[in-house]
């Protein structure tokens, strides 16, 4: 599979950056002229694990988060965003819906199950103490 083009960004995990991450994903993608609701189905995606990023995996410091988008051949977006946090020491009891490890009254626990109804493909590996790698991927079909 032959990647057309990529982007990387590094910002800091501040809620206020969950937007920017969601509009430069957006401004990236504008070149494969997506559906106003696959690029929705993206945005979502991405704030979520973002938001994740922010709330669980520096829950006492700003930490550094890292998106990376590419475009391959055949209109498939892969999108990693990437953290140096605490990590997940169990990917599949994180991943199960309504899990969470933030305030239960505040938090729905929904981020993964959000992010697989929206992408193709969600791949989450992570190390604790060294952070948490989520992979989405998504194939654009072509425009009728």
């Amino acid at each position: 599979m032959k990647m057309l083009n990529q982007v990387k960004i590094t910002f800091a995990g501040r809620s206020v950056n969950e937007g920017f991450a969601r509009a430069a994903l957006a401004a990236f993608l504008v070149q494969l002229d997506p559906t106003v609701p696959q690029l929705a189905d993206m945005k979502t995606a991405v704030s979520e694990a973002v938001t994740n990023c922010i709330v669980h995996a520096y829950p006492d410091k700003i930490g550094p988060i890292t998106m990376t988008a590419a475009i391959y051949e055949g209109g498939i977006v892969r999108i990693t965003i990437t953290d140096r946090g605490v990590g997940i020491p169990d990917i599949a009891k994180a991943m199960e819906p309504m899990f969470t490890t933030g305030d239960a009254e505040e938090r729905a626990g929904l981020g993964f199950a959000v992010m697989q109804s929206f992408m193709d493909k969600v791949k989450v590996s992570s190390t604790p103490g060294r952070g948490t790698r989520v992979t989405l991927t998504k194939r654009l079909d072509a425009r009728a």
